[in-house]
């Protein structure tokens, strides 16, 4: 019978690895981020944002007690100038964010949501916030982004501000744009793609029904549907990030936890908007992975380690390297969303092992 390469026999229990020796322990990161494997790391699975001084300063402050509550920064804050500042005052508006962003406390994740590029205040947002802040924040979110000349223009501004180091974080928001996303979400600059839902509907004068903005509405208009389909395939083509439009019933939570499931589940989003306080948790709940999720990708990676990441037979069912990948993403996810990991799990992730989002994407 000719034999499997590395493997010494089948057996009705599966294909049995051939004993290695010396046993060599290696890191999952090691074995299985590869060709096929995510480029950018992981972000928060909530993006939190805010534009009214009180609630900015309350956002980052949440962020504080919540990372020391489950010890990871689990939702970015980002500070809003295109909807926060009031119209006349963009450039006080963009002063009191740079303070509030150079005043946060030292590993806090802040991102500032600047004006699109045709807006007459964009070039002055991008010269002071990217300029005098950019060391600090973790991103720069640009709105109603229609092509990757756009994304070209906002890079040379950010770069002219000696910020060449802030990734983008780009607002897909019309039809034109959707027809794009793949183009835009090639860009090495742009970390993550977030769908507009709002700008979205809107673009299609009538066509879309407000219901189509609704909690319920936004997962089954066929205009919508495909939108959200396209950015979020464009995303993971291109190892980005898709960042899930806002649900604006910000005070039924249950309705919440059903449509940040429904985004991650259905259509693939592994980041969501929050606009509201009281929507963060529910986020983070749904999007992280569950207790029995996190046990069965621990024991099937002990086991996988103690194979040396050769096939195995597992539960019945045969597994890999594509598959440990899956899992290994399970607990990564589960690690940065403050779940807790099994004993035999937290070792991978120990001070020697840093898998923190990444505070730039080069």
């Amino acid at each position: 019978m000719q034999r499997t390469p590395g493997f010494d026999r089948l057996s009705p229990n599966g294909i049995q690895p051939l004993a290695r020796s010396p046993y060599t322990v290696h890191h999952p990161r090691e074995i299985l981020l590869d060709a096929q494997a995510q480029k950018t790391g992981l972000l928060p699975v909530c993006d939190h944002y805010s534009g009214v001084e009180a609630r900015m300063r309350k956002s980052l402050q949440l962020q504080d007690e919540m990372a020391q509550e489950l010890g990871a920064v689990v939702f970015d804050v980002t500070l809003d100038c295109e909807d926060g500042a009031p119209v006349g005052g963009e450039v006080e508006h963009a002063q009191l964010v740079i303070e509030l962003a150079l005043a946060a406390r030292e590993g806090a994740r802040v991102g500032v949501r600047v004006h699109p590029v045709d807006h007459p205040s964009f070039e002055a947002d991008i010269e002071a916030i990217a300029g005098k802040a950019g060391h600090r924040l973790t991103h720069i979110m640009l709105p109603k982004v229609e092509s990757v000349q756009d994304v070209e223009r906002a890079v040379r501004a950010i770069d002219a501000a000696g910020a060449s180091q802030l990734p983008l974080q780009v607002l897909i928001e019309s039809p034109a744009a959707v027809h794009r996303a793949f183009d835009i979400a090639a860009h090495p600059r742009v970390q993550s793609m977030s769908f507009g839902l709002m700008d979205f509907v809107s673009a299609h004068g009538g066509a879309i029904p407000a219901e189509g903005m609704g909690v319920e509405g936004q997962f089954t208009h066929p205009l919508v549907v495909r939108a959200k389909l396209e950015i979020a395939s464009a995303c993971h083509a291109h190892g980005k990030v898709p960042s899930h439009s806002v649900i604006t019933e910000f005070k039924d939570r249950d309705a919440m936890r059903r449509a940040a499931l429904r985004a991650s589940r259905e259509f693939g989003f592994t980041r969501m908007w929050s606009i509201h306080p009281d929507q963060i948790r529910p986020i983070v709940e749904a999007l992280a992975p569950t207790a029995d999720e996190i046990e069965n990708a621990t024991d099937l990676l002990k086991a996988a380690e103690r194979a040396q990441w050769a096939p195995i037979s597992h539960k019945g069912k045969l597994e890999d390297r594509a598959s440990y990948r899956y899992y290994w993403q399970v607990l990564q996810r589960a690690h940065h969303t403050g779940r807790q990991l099994p004993q035999e799990a937290r070792g991978w992730f120990g001070p020697a092992h840093n898998d923190s989002p990444p505070e730039t994407n080069p």
